[in-house]
């Protein structure tokens, strides 16, 4: 069944596909091949094959099951845009979420190059939010350009974990830009100073901020638990959402 999520700007997690491979620098800890492997070690059903890449049919309909409406963040555990996902099954995954007009659903991946291919022949449904990662200047940037070629109702970017300055961004069409650090024993630090960048660049654009997390650093450059580190930036908490729920 959807699982209430922890992460701090969606509701529920809802993950027809599990498992993925790494693309760029932003994967090299990925925190959802190691709850994978903790959950194949618990026996935990839908975690057999570990974090190779499985496509879950019978969760297909499990967001028709809620009639509250839910902001759900699709697949957590995965990327619905990966290589190995075929169309039809991410057909299959849009039926549910057009049958569905209640929920909103956020999808974000780190394939960007293949969204305006596959919505080249297909409406992009009103209750998506269309997102991909941007981590460093390298991977991330290019991504934000396949991104805006699709007709989505909002657009955003998951600029997490931050590894570099992003220098010069544009984010024409972006509606929401959220920020944070990485996690786990092997967190790699975030500066300030990248984050006040891409912060004034979206108050610029009028892009929605929100900043996550410190993660494993905190901004004075020390480690702790990302707890004890927290959302804190500049001295206030930054929840900034789209125009699309506000």
């Amino acid at each position: 069944m959807s699982a209430t999520s922890k992460i701090e700007w969606t509701e529920k997690t809802w993950n027809p596909v599990t498992g993925c491979d790494k693309v760029s620098p932003g994967c090299k800890h990925c925190y959802a091949e190691v709850m994978s492997r903790r959950l194949t070690a618990m026996g935990a059903t839908g975690y057999e094959n570990g974090f190779a890449l499985t496509l879950h049919p019978e969760r297909l309909l499990q967001p028709t099951t809620i009639r509250r409406p839910t902001v759900f963040f699709v697949n957590s555990m995965s990327d619905l845009f990966h290589e190995a996902v075929p169309d039809s099954f991410i057909d299959q995954v849009m039926e549910t979420i057009r049958a569905t007009p209640q929920h909103t659903y956020q999808m974000l991946t780190k394939r960007a190059e293949r969204l305006p291919e596959y919505f080249a022949t297909r409406d992009c449904p009103p209750n998506i939010w269309l997102g991909v990662s941007v981590e460093d200047r390298q991977y991330g940037l290019p991504r934000i350009a396949h991104l805006r070629l699709v007709d989505a109702r909002v657009r955003f970017l998951s600029v997490e974990p931050l590894l570099e300055d992003l220098g010069k961004m544009d984010l024409t069409g972006i509606h929401w830009v959220i920020v944070g650090g990485e996690s786990g024993h092997k967190a790699r630090p975030m500066q300030p100073e990248w984050v006040e960048n891409v912060q004034i660049q979206a108050e610029t654009y009028g892009s929605a901020f929100f900043f996550k997390q410190w993660g494993g650093w905190g901004a004075d450059g020390v480690r702790r638990h990302k707890k004890a580190n927290g959302r804190l930036f500049q001295g206030r908490t930054w929840d900034g959402y789209p125009a699309a729920i506000v």
